[in-house]
């Protein structure tokens, strides 16, 4: 349905119209892609965003703009956890970063907040593959981040998925530190997390 709105829904003719939809068709590939494995169906989505992209710039319309980077990193995430290897996720960083200098909290908390969230999960996933604790550092900061506005109280089923990201991160730094500490703080995220799961 996306395809067939853009052969009237033209750049040409409506350009924030045609970049709404190529950012509505890289949701449903995306979607779709997460569902059915394989790459191909990421790398459209990938594709749908940056054309979005495009015409949605910051100077024009900031928010769809931080919107549409939030949505590439996501795909871009999920694409760079099946591909192997840092480039992908390196890049879904950037664009989560990007998305965050327009997506402030105090323009829109929520929204935020589940940026916020993404970059802790391409984090996360990229302190996995690298070793160290740096990536995992800043994992667990993002986390925390995003649970100054994704709130038991105002959305309990998003913060109980935070914390349990943030106690993945904790355990695993944890497992690469000497002392108890971290692990204690995991256990203590996931104990929080089955508050409400």
């Amino acid at each position: 349905a996306y395809r067939d709105a853009l052969t009237e829904r033209t750049r040409e003719r409506v350009p924030r119209d045609w970049a709404l939809t190529q950012n509505n068709l890289g949701g449903a590939l995306r979607t779709l892609g997460e569902r059915e494995g394989g790459t191909a169906l990421l790398l459209e989505a990938i594709e749908a965003f940056r054309d979005a992209l495009t015409e949605w710039t910051r100077e024009r319309v900031p928010l769809d703009w931080a919107m549409a980077q939030s949505n590439l990193g996501i795909a871009l995430s999920t694409l760079g956890e099946r591909e192997g290897g840092t480039a992908r996720l390196l890049e879904a960083i950037q664009a989560f970063r990007d998305a965050l200098t327009e997506r402030t909290r105090e323009r829109a908390p929520l929204d935020w907040a589940r940026t916020q969230s993404s970059l802790g999960n391409a984090l996360l996933r990229l302190g996995e593959r690298e070793g160290g604790t740096a990536y995992l550092l800043k994992a667990v900061q993002a986390y925390r981040d995003a649970l100054t506005e994704r709130t038991r109280e105002s959305v309990p089923l998003d913060w109980a998925g935070t914390q349990h990201n943030l106690g993945v991160a904790l355990s695993t730094l944890g497992e690469r530190e000497s002392g108890t500490a971290r692990l204690l703080e995991a256990i203590q995220a996931f104990r929080d997390a089955l508050t409400e799961r």
